[in-house]
Parts: structure tokens; C-alpha cells; sequence
């Protein structure tokens, strides 16, 4: 997973994993724990193509770019061709509306985009654009979904890019787990996937958002409704719903043989390399095992470490397990399928 800036000139998401400064942010965590909208430290353009040449020879075959917004970071189809050049699946995580300017959505089928996953949290655009906020017209609820439109008409007949939807689940809208994947199957879309959003202690947001006990027998409903509802969409693997409640019951929790710095590496726009996106995992990574991807090749930098067990399973990693098997997304059973 690679974060290409840390700007996002698209949304101001108020939850966002990125930090914006009126955020409280854990104090006990080091700088390289937090991440922030406002870092002057992105890996500068040329550098980032260079490495990214280098990712043919290594074990990597899969990336999902995300944050902020790729699609408003001009260079990024430039990315995408260099990516695709190495022989690597691209994922790209967009806000949706960036999808919509003129030729961008034609540009990316055509340079083999192999998914793109749209953040929309909600049927409602009032609720959506609040947490959500738009920086610009036309980037609120009905661009997002305008975007999905537009991907899936460029597609046309083609069995690729898959189009998904992810929604970020709070206490206040845990209804989206089963009226968003109805609107995503209306409008055509291939797959759902429902993320809790996770939040520091100290953020101004965590008390009013942040899924808790209280909450488990509503998770389970919605849950129980949305993979007994046989739309045509493919979901993540039948045992995510149990993971999702078991990071909401338990603030962490062991996991065996976890695949992060094995399987899985996370990039920051500054270029650190780390295990998975987890702020826990990441607070926790020790010096030596800290790398980034300026001047090095990806066969340095993603050198797997073998699966070790990690004691920090939470709400901010069980999103991982659905991109471990984003094979059933991008090579599907048929729709529908869970196992």
C-alpha cells in the first residue's frame, strides 16, 4: 500500500488517518507514528518514478495507491504507467471525483488500471459531505457517485478495472454496511468492503465516532443481513465480519504468522517503509527495521522478513485482511461469492 502525498486536495475527510492540524494526535507516539496532511518531507517526483522502476524485480505484484487524492497529483498517471510497465497490478484508492474530468477515467482503463476501491460512507449526501467535506464544486456525494458512473462507462464490455466501494463505519452510520453495497450493486459496481474507522484516544473525533461494545449486536445484524443478501457483489471472506467485531471488542488482540512485513508493506509519502499501515505497529518498529524507498530499489526495501505472530491486531489493521485477498476482487468466484 503506498501513500503518494501527504495533500488531498479533494476532501477533508474529518476521521482521516492523515492528521490535519486543529487534530489532537498521540503524544506518546514518535513523529514517524503520526501522519500528517501538511508534511514538507514527500519523496520528490524523479526519485519516486526511479524506484518505482526497480519494482519489476522485486517480490511485489500488487499496489494500491492512495493518499490524499492520486488522481489530483498530476504525476500519478505517469505512475501508473511506470507501474504497469513492471508488470504490476495497480489498485487505486480515490475519493472518486477526480474521475469525472474529461478523458482522466478513459486515460486509466486504458493504461490497465486493474481496480479502482471509492470511498462513499453513506446513501445519504448530507451525511456523506459532512464527514466528508468537498474542497471544490462538484466533489461531494453525487460527483462520487458521477465517478463511479464514469469508470464504469469507460470500462464498457471489458472485464476490467473492477470498481468497488469502501465505507468507513462509525457509531453513527452503521447502516451503511448494508444500504451502500445496495447502491453499489445498483449502480454496477464488482465489490464492498466495510472499514472501521479508527481513531487515537486524544482525537476530538474518537468519542463521537468510535465503534465500541455497545455497538457489537447492530455489527452483527448488518453484518448477518448484507452476506445472507445475495447481491451480486464480492464481498471480503466470510470470517472479515468476525474480525471486524473482534477489533471493536478488544483494543488488541494476537494475530499468528500476521503477514505484515512479509506479505503486506506500507509507504509513506515521505518515503518509510513500514510493516503495514497500522500507527501501533508502526510506533512500534524498531530502528533497524526502518527503511525507506529514497535511493534504494524495491528489492531492498520489501525484503520479506517471514511471518511472525503480532500482538497488535485492532481496528486500525483488519481493513489489510480484504487487501490480502483482493485476488477474489480482481479474479472473482461468482458474484455474490463469500468464501
Amino acid at each position: 500500500m503506498w501513500a503518494l502525498r501527504s495533500w488531498c486536495a479533494s476532501h477533508k475527510c474529518l476521521p482521516c488517518y492523515f492528521n490535519w492540524p486543529e487534530n489532537a494526535t498521540l503524544q506518546a507516539l514518535p513523529r514517524s507514528g503520526v501522519l500528517d496532511h501538511q508534511s514538507p518531507d514527500d519523496v520528490p517526483t524523479q526519485q519516486l518514478f526511479a524506484f518505482a522502476r526497480t519494482l519489476g524485480d522485486s517480490p511485489v505484484r500488487r499496489v494500491f495507491l492512495a493518499g490524499g487524492e492520486p488522481l489530483l497529483w498530476a504525476p500519478a498517471l505517469k505512475l501508473i504507467e511506470i507501474l504497469k510497465t513492471q508488470r504490476i497490478e495497480v489498485v487505486v484508492c480515490t475519493s472518486g471525483p477526480a474521475l469525472n474530468k474529461p478523458g482522466m477515467a478513459e486515460r486509466l482503463v486504458d493504461l490497465g488500471v486493474d481496480a479502482f476501491s471509492v470511498s462513499l460512507d453513506s446513501t445519504d449526501a448530507e451525511y456523506n459531505d459532512r464527514w466528508r467535506p468537498p474542497r471544490k464544486p462538484g466533489f461531494g456525494w453525487e460527483g462520487v457517485v458521477n465517478g463511479i458512473r464514469t469508470v464504469l462507462t469507460a470500462r464498457g464490455d471489458r472485464p476490467q478495472p473492477r470498481v468497488g466501494i469502501y465505507s468507513m463505519i462509525t457509531k453513527l452510520n452503521l447502516d451503511a454496511i448494508t444500504t451502500v453495497p445496495r447502491l453499489a450493486a445498483e449502480l454496477g459496481c464488482d465489490y464492498f468492503v466495510a472499514q472501521p474507522v479508527s481513531l487515537p484516544a486524544d482525537h476530538n473525533l474518537h468519542d463521537e465516532l468510535v465503534l465500541t461494545e455497545t455497538d457489537i449486536p447492530r455489527l452483527r445484524r448488518e453484518f448477518g443481513q448484507l452476506y445472507a443478501s445475495g447481491l451480486p457483489l464480492t464481498l471480503p471472506s466470510a470470517d472479515y465480519p468476525g474480525q471486524f467485531v473482534s477489533a471493536v471488542q478488544e483494543s488488541t488482540g494476537l494475530v499468528r504468522d500476521c503477514f505484515g512485513g512479509n506479505d503486506l508493506f506500507f509507504v509513506e509519502p515521505d518515503g518509510s517503509v513500514w510493516d503495514c499501515p497500522s500507527a501501533l505497529r508502526i510506533a512500534q518498529t524498531p530502528p533497524q527495521r526502518r527503511r525507506n524507498i529514497r535511493e534504494t530499489t524495491a528489492a531492498d526495501a520489501f525484503r520479506p522478513a517471514g511471518c511472525a505472530d503480532c500482538a497488535l491486531f485492532s481496528v486500525d489493521c483488519v481493513n489489510m485482511w480484504p487487501l490480502m485477498g483482493f485476488d477474489r476482487v480482481v479474479d472473482p468466484a461468482p458474484a455474490g461469492s463469500t468464501s
